[in-house]
């Protein structure tokens, strides 16, 4: 794992929909996590998601972000926020 220099960010359009959709100080916390995710990938409250390939969990609050890690061309690409349930996981 490679976790040296930054990284380029891609946010799945989808993302933004869900973060819409749930409380505005909830979606500002989750945006500055996303944010600080090319500084450090591999770094937080994070797990790697059993049976994917290169794709993780990054735990915010009572929310997750899900992304991908494609270390060839140094890009993370966040394609899921989630509200924490018995079934997120």
């Amino acid at each position: 794992m490679n976790s040296s220099g930054n990284w380029d960010l891609q946010v799945d359009p989808g993302v933004f929909k869900a973060l819409r959709k749930i409380p505005r100080h909830d979606a500002e916390a989750l945006l500055v996590v996303v944010r600080l995710l090319p500084a450090g990938p591999y770094f937080g409250d994070i797990q790697k998601m059993r049976g994917e390939e290169n794709t993780w969990r990054r735990r915010a609050g009572a929310y997750r972000i899900f992304y991908k890690i494609k270390t060839a061309e140094k890009v993370i690409l966040v394609f899921r926020v989630e509200r924490r349930t018995s079934k997120t996981y």
